[in-house]
């Protein structure tokens, strides 16, 4: 069966994979999507469709649900002309043009099911969890892995916190937190933090955080419905505590998808695709980034789109340059 060729392909169906799909359905470049099929994890639609309340996304004064936001982009995208595709991308061969694609269940085959012209990677990233037990029971209802997505939410207002990690990421979350919590936790495998000196100073002198070293999380408790306490463990003593809290937060790093790519694109140190500062642009042309799998800093909704469009007009400049 002979190779289905396409102008633009995006893999990733989060808010940086439609919005890239909007833009060059309305330029009138045919893109396809490649939304996946639990592709890392994943239902179509990303990490935010394991999110409950959005409301910081603009647009959306009383916000919506993650999986509705999601819901809403793939409709723009269709409805823009856009063809999306429920199928898993599982291999891709940027050694050559056009590109080359494998859907899943196709990679044993020496042909591609799919070539195109430009690729657009939106395939994002997930949050480290560390699998507890009680864990899987209150995700999303006392659990998240997101401060800034998920501080705000009643559920966590005016109570008890955990944050879990000693990084720089862990300093800013459990900071942002004490704007909405009565009191944050911070819990820490080690002695010392991995901060930076600045950060883990402005930790320690907040008077709304305690910094709890030698201590992991080992079982999260509640009452069926939300989250009520966080078991813990002193790694010193292996003595176990408690700690009475409404939420936990996880900010012990991201994984970027980027198994298709490696050794192909040029990746970071933690695995991010290294991209152009300031476009969407990676080390081979007619490839570009967007979203989650290139930002490690931000990681938000409203910036993924935004990349998404970068990655979006990028392209069509790429591939003006062959139109007759």
């Amino acid at each position: 069966m002979a190779s289905i060729r396409h102008r633009v392909t995006i893999i990733g169906s989060g808010p940086a994979g439609h919005t890239a799909a909007i833009y060059l359905a309305r330029a009138k470049m045919k893109p396809i999507l490649f939304e996946g099929m639990m592709a890392n994890g994943f239902a179509p639609g990303g990490q935010l469709t394991t999110t409950t309340e959005i409301e910081n996304f603009p647009g959306f004064p009383k916000g919506l649900l993650g999986g509705e936001l999601m819901d809403r982009m793939r409709e723009q995208s269709i409805e823009c002309g856009a063809e999306i595709e429920t199928e898993t991308i599982s291999k891709l061969d940027l050694s050559s043009r056009p590109f080359r694609l494998w859907r899943e269940g196709s990679e044993d085959q020496e042909e591609p099911t799919d070539t195109a012209d430009a690729v657009i990677l939106a395939t994002g990233a997930s949050a480290k969890r560390m699998h507890l037990p009680g864990e899987e029971i209150y995700w999303q209802n006392g659990i998240s892995a997101c401060a800034v997505c998920d501080g705000a939410v009643p559920l966590f207002r005016n109570k008890p916190l955990v944050v879990v990690g000693g990084g720089d990421s862990a300093v800013e979350e459990a900071i942002y937190l004490t704007k909405y919590a009565s009191h944050v936790h911070v819990l820490v495998r080690r002695d010392v933090l991995r901060a930076s000196k600045v950060m883990a100073d402005r930790l320690l002198k907040h008077k709304d955080i305690t910094v709890h070293f030698n201590t992991v999380p080992t079982e999260c408790v509640g009452n069926g419905d939300v989250l009520t306490e966080v078991i813990t463990r002193d790694t010193k003593t292996g003595e176990s505590g408690s700690i009475k809290a409404s939420g936990l937060f996880y900010a012990i790093g991201h994984v970027p998808a980027t198994s298709l790519v490696k050794g192909q694109l040029d990746l970071d140190e933690t695995g991010y695709i290294k991209t152009v500062p300031g476009t969407s642009l990676t080390n081979i042309e007619g490839v570009f980034a967007a979203g989650d799998v290139q930002d490690k800093r931000y990681r938000q909704a409203i910036t993924s789109a935004g990349s998404g469009c970068m990655a979006a007009l990028d392209a069509e400049r790429y591939l003006s340059q062959f139109e007759n």
